[in-house]
């Protein structure tokens, strides 16, 4: 008998309630930056959800190019997901360390992928252990499944993709990093990148759709106010940005929340854009295009 989700956002209340059943996959999906200590991985080690499989970022990648974390090819995909016991069959829960940081980009990659049985924990592991629910430092090895991936195009877009829609304008651009990275206030932290950000784009923090207290999400009214706040157009399709195509993704998943799934997310992001190149960059605080 199978497991159902109650929607593509899950309670705590609901995963404990549901931990044990034999149909459900739990993902440690939390992430950091390179050089930061302990790692995600080592923090996984130390701690988790019961029964959770650390879904490494870094890993289930695309090894072919210098950019961080690109996706994956559809098979490199199906290994990475049958070593992780997931099967079409399953019904995963991806959470992250604080509510919604990298969760996203598990849950984009997985439905990018063509697996929409996938839903992220409210307030991830913050609230998880807030509430004093049972935690282990037990790590299982899942038995190994078939998974058949099929690569959904649409979920993702190229810098040439990108560039020609500066001339185009057909979709508009959000980016999830802080306001500073956006305006060149704050240097990246990948060096040799130039700071700023693509022109035309408007700025959204992934962090401003979550509760700094909790990590738990937003509702959906003030969901949808922030991103309208940003100076977005719910009616037209949308490219998410970030650093390197991680926090892009829940504001995806936010955008998702209010009903709207013709969002792309730009993989390469602000690492491979900023690079010294002939990609254009804006530095100023204005919104979409020229500020207006």
């Amino acid at each position: 008998m199978s497991v159902f989700l109650p929607g593509s956002l899950v309670s705590t209340e609901w995963l404990a309630a549901h931990l044990d059943h034999p149909n459900l996959v739990i993902l440690d999906g939390s992430f950091k930056l390179p050089g930061a200590t302990p790692t995600a991985s080592e923090d996984f080690a130390a701690r988790h959800i019961p029964g959770a499989r650390f879904f490494d970022i870094d890993v289930i990648a695309d090894h072919e190019t210098s950019l961080p974390h690109m996706l994956p090819s559809a098979d490199a995909f199906e290994r990475y997901a049958g070593d992780l016991g997931i099967s079409n069959e399953s019904v995963v829960v991806v959470y992250d360390t604080p509510g919604l940081m990298s969760a996203g980009r598990v849950w984009w990659s997985l439905r990018t992928f063509g697996h929409d049985k996938i839903a992220i924990l409210d307030g991830g592991l913050k609230k998880w252990l807030a509430e004093g629910r049972r935690v282990t430092d037990e790590v299982a090895i899942p038995a190994r499944t078939r998974f058949r991936a099929a690569l959904d195009p649409a979920a993702v877009r190229s810098k040439a993709q990108v560039l020609d829609n500066l001339g185009s304008r057909a979709e508009q651009v959000i980016d999830a990093r802080s306001a500073g990275r956006f305006t060149a206030e704050e240097k990246e932290a990948r060096p040799g990148l130039r700071s700023g950000h693509i022109p035309g784009s408007f700025n959204l923090p992934f962090n401003a759709l979550t509760d700094p207290q909790s990590g738990e999400l937003l509702p959906v009214a003030d969901i949808r106010k922030a991103f309208e706040t940003a100076g977005l157009d719910l009616s037209k399709p949308v490219i998410a940005s970030c650093g390197s195509g991680v926090t892009a993704a829940a504001l995806v998943f936010g955008l998702h929340l209010l009903g709207k799934d013709d969002v792309a997310v730009y993989d390469g992001a602000w690492t491979e854009w900023g690079q010294p190149g002939d990609t254009p960059v804006d530095t100023d605080a204005g919104k979409g295009e020229g500020g207006k």
